[in-house]
């Protein structure tokens, strides 16, 4: 199926995905990646607020390159997520509701995902500067001595992503490997 979901991404929004759905995403994404996220989860056990309200968060893993004039964003394609994957169960926990990167998550992070009715997405990977043609406005709230890597607030429209783990415990991964083999018999 195919999707289009407005923001605020809430849980009840994204209950009906299912892996291997692909959906169009516009609204509010933030962005982090490993550096930024073990500065959150380190806040978190300091008792400081995050610098985004967590609860129905989409957090895109990404590093963007510098933009170009009249760019908000230089190339924007997704990182590998297991990067991630010591931080997310954090989050999730907290309210997050989606994730967006590549690649496999590790069995905490599946956990986490059906624990709190999130979804994790798969952006196109080697796809960066359409991903960043998606991107309407972008700005650095946090970490801005992490570069690249600083945490942004994204409004996208029509943001392409597949879902890859769903709130029911669908994996795209094991689910995809299992039909391609069942193809082979």
């Amino acid at each position: 199926m195919e999707y289009r979901i407005n923001g605020p991404f809430t849980k009840e929004k994204f209950e009906d995905l299912k892996a291997g759905d692909t959906v169009l995403l516009t609204g509010t994404v933030y962005t982090a990646r490993d550096a930024a996220h073990k500065r959150m989860v380190e806040m978190l056990e300091k008792g400081e607020t995050l610098p985004f309200d967590i609860k129905n968060a989409v957090i895109y893993y990404v590093g963007p390159t510098p933009e170009k004039p009249g760019n908000p964003i230089g190339s924007a394609g997704p990182t590998t997520s297991y990067r991630m994957d010591a931080y997310a169960p954090t989050l999730l926990d907290l309210g997050e509701t989606g994730m967006i990167g590549k690649g496999q998550r590790s069995q905490e992070v599946k956990e986490a995902v059906l624990r709190n009715g999130a979804v994790y997405f798969a952006a196109i990977g080697g796809a960066g500067a359409l991903m960043a043609q998606r991107v309407e406005t972008a700005e650095i709230i946090a970490f801005d001595d992490l570069g690249a890597e600083a945490v942004r607030r994204l409004q996208v429209k029509d943001f392409p992503v597949t879902v890859v783990l769903d709130s029911h415990g669908g994996d795209l991964y094991q689910e995809g490997r299992a039909a391609y083999l069942e193809s082979r018999k």
